[in-house]
């Protein structure tokens, strides 16, 4: 079975869905669910879903594009949130937003990785051109070594995620690895080691082909998978486990269920 690491199931575009999209997730091996926040007006409803659904994990956080919301008020907030969480995120950098600025962004940044290391949560981390400032962020506070986290969707070079392995992250893979034009995702997909490797969605965006450009859903977590294990050369079901294992382990969670037998 495998571990959806980075889903946006509270999105408009899947919540009204989840009655099918979760039942045929399942069908077709993906056993559970991170929903990541982007907003603190999205946290109380991650909460009500992992609350009403045990296979959807929450984690909570405030995306680089809403840095300016990071307040004093807003991380007292998180820190009540972070007692029921996976992991804290989506948090990040992204130099390709024209704002908030840089700076806010870096300063949201840190405020939110120091309340996942006071919380002991691994975080999850958007980056877009903006690899040096994240990694030496990270590396000044010690966020690898202390908690652990994710570079959610990497989009870099085989010596960034050499460099962001170094700092003892994970590397996840969207669905961007399937793609005709991929270069970069094949190469990474085919160099980072299997223990530091994680699929994801990002659902409801990132489709793999051939339903690039449409409403991602969690089911097609396989179709990424399937592409992983073929660069690798190794079994599908190998991948799952293995893959599926580092999540468990990263964010301390019981072994995934297997899948439902027919009667």
């Amino acid at each position: 079975m495998l571990f959806d690491s980075h889903c946006h199931l509270d999105d408009p575009q899947l919540l009204p869905r989840l009655g099918t999209l979760i039942p045929e997730a399942e069908a077709a091996g993906v056993a559970s669910f991170l929903v990541p926040g982007v907003h603190p007006s999205g946290w109380p409803g991650i909460r009500t879903l992992s609350a009403n659904h045990p296979r959807i994990l929450p984690a909570y956080g405030i995306h680089p594009m809403h840095a300016d919301l990071v307040t004093p008020a807003i991380l007292t907030t998180l820190r009540r949130y972070a007692d029921s969480a996976r992991a804290i995120g989506e948090i990040g950098l992204d130099y390709l937003l024209p704002s908030p600025s840089r700076q806010l962004q870096r300063q949201a940044l840190v405020a939110q990785l120091q309340v996942a290391i006071e919380a002991e949560l691994p975080v999850l981390l958007h980056c877009r051109r903006a690899f040096e400032d994240l990694t030496a962020i990270l590396r000044e506070l010690g966020v690898g070594s202390c908690i652990g986290g994710v570079m959610h969707s990497f989009s870099g070079s085989v010596e960034t995620a050499r460099g962001c392995l170094k700092l003892g992250l994970h590397i996840s893979l969207s669905g961007t690895v399937t793609y005709a034009n991929a270069r970069r995702p094949v190469e990474v997909a085919a160099a980072v080691p299997l223990e530091r490797l994680l699929l994801e969605t990002d659902a409801p965006d990132l489709a793999p082909e051939p339903h690039r450009g449409t409403v991602n859903v969690p089911a097609r977590l396989v179709t990424t998978a399937r592409r992983v294990a073929d660069i690798r050369g190794i079994p599908f079901d190998e991948l799952a486990r293995r893959t599926s294992e580092n999540a468990i382990r990263l964010f301390k969670l019981d072994p995934l269920p297997g899948p439902r037998q027919a009667h």
